[in-house]
């Protein structure tokens, strides 16, 4: 079973140990093999954007088909609600997927139907098969016991290799462990292992920067994190409800009024647990939220009525990349600015650029931070780069993971 545990300070976090393909045999089995195939593209073109999820699965499926495995993929993309729609097809994804692969991936007609059966029953070893989107039946997001049943009766083996899907309970991440024997892919062994670490057992000092637009979206990882950091870093939109719960001026910037007690409570613990928590000192504001906007410097504690920060400044740069520079872990989740806009992405530039740089194990909890460092170019530079923006949140919040508590456990 997955066991909750403390770490060298006391930080809460749930301990997986998970069986995976290696140990069990796959060999003449048909697999229903779980990926995350939700990948961002262009809407109007359907050019894949960044392919990670899908080229992170590659040593799974690649794994299945070389030990005689017939492989019956699975996954959803965006969010269609339960109804068919053309521009929700896996059909990019599984294009993509064939290029990666050099060889073709049949796309399904439906969604366990009676193509999907047939297409299935008929498949041999060394074969595969993608299930179109699952979220184009409504029961998968309800974890319809019923549906997950339809899943199950494909195969004789379920492999769980969609990290990002890991914090919901759906048909197609926990409905069909009840029904079929379930082990982690490759993948997500890698998510545990690498994060579970970070948590456990890190090379220190470690550095924890957050950042993104909303403290609310980060309240239990920030609570977790206090327990084990050394160093707190809070930039991004998020930070503007830390500088009024100082007394500080922040303009038209983000502020989450209702936060503020917390954000308050938060640099209390972090004084008393002795935890370095740093807040931006100077920031890039402007009068409107557009690409063209002009950015103007700022004290982060006297933005002016009428400006709004986008990114942090240039001495708080120096400071947070000062705060760096000697880390054993880095985690890093939530951009320091609006990086969109070319004006006003230096401060995650510049966070991006001293991780690819450092020594230490670098660690990117997916989202917003994987895409900048993607598009930035310094992925290959990363120790490792979370495939999942929510899951890796409740990761570090210490919260069980439903996707992947219901997986066989190595005795």
């Amino acid at each position: 079973m997955s066991l909750i545990e403390y770490g060298q300070k006391g930080v809460y976090f749930v301990k997986y140990n998970k069986k995976t393909v290696r140990d069990v045999e796959v060999a003449g089995k048909k697999v229903l093999l779980r990926c995350d195939f939700n990948v961002p593209h262009d809407e109007k073109t359907g050019k894949i954007l960044d392919d990670t999820r899908i080229s992170a699965s590659l040593p799974t499926i690649q794994y299945l088909l070389e030990n005689g495995a017939a492989v019956i993929l699975c996954s959803h993309f965006g969010r269609p609600k339960g109804v068919w729609k053309p521009e929700f097809s896996l059909s990019i994804a599984g294009e993509h997927l064939a290029t990666l692969l050099g060889r073709p991936v049949p796309l399904t007609r439906d969604v366990v139907g009676e193509d999907t059966k047939a297409r299935a029953a008929a498949l041999r070893p060394g074969e595969l098969l993608l299930i179109e989107n699952l979220r184009f039946r409504p029961e998968e997001e309800k974890n319809d016991p019923e549906f997950s049943k339809e899943l199950a009766s494909l195969a004789d083996l379920f492999v769980f290799d969609a990290f990002g899907a890991s914090h919901r309970a759906h048909a197609s991440t926990a409905g069909v462990t009840k029904l079929l024997p379930s082990v982690a892919g490759f993948l997500v062994e890698r998510e545990l292992e690498v994060m579970g670490n970070a948590l456990e057992n890190p090379r220190r000092p470690l550095v924890a920067i957050l950042g993104g637009s909303k403290v609310s979206d980060k309240i239990g990882v920030i609570r977790n994190l206090l327990d084990i950091a050394d160093t707190i870093i809070i930039g991004g939109g998020m930070s503007y409800t830390f500088q009024a719960a100082r007394g500080g001026q922040v303009g038209s910037s983000l502020l989450e009024a209702d936060r503020l007690d917390f954000a308050r409570e938060m640099m209390d613990l972090a004084e008393k647990k002795g935890v370095c928590f740093l807040l931006p000192v100077d920031d890039m504001a402007a009068s409107e939220f557009s690409p063209s906007a002009e950015p103007i410097p700022v004290d982060s504690l006297a933005i002016p009525e009428g400006l709004m920060g986008l990114d942090i400044g240039p001495k708080t740069i120096d400071l947070f990349c000062q705060a760096l520079a000697d880390a054993g872990t880095i985690i890093w989740n939530g951009p320091m600015g609006v990086f969109e806009f070319p004006a006003f992405s230096k401060g995650t530039f510049a966070i991006a650029k001293t991780m690819a740089e450092s020594t230490a194990i670098t660690i990117i909890g997916g989202g917003d931070s994987a895409s900048a460092v993607e598009h930035m170019g310094f992925a290959d530079t990363i120790t490792h780069i979370s495939t999942g923006g929510g899951a890796s949140l409740e990761f570090l919040e210490g919260l069980a993971l439903p996707g992947i508590v219901c997986l066989l456990d190595r005795e």
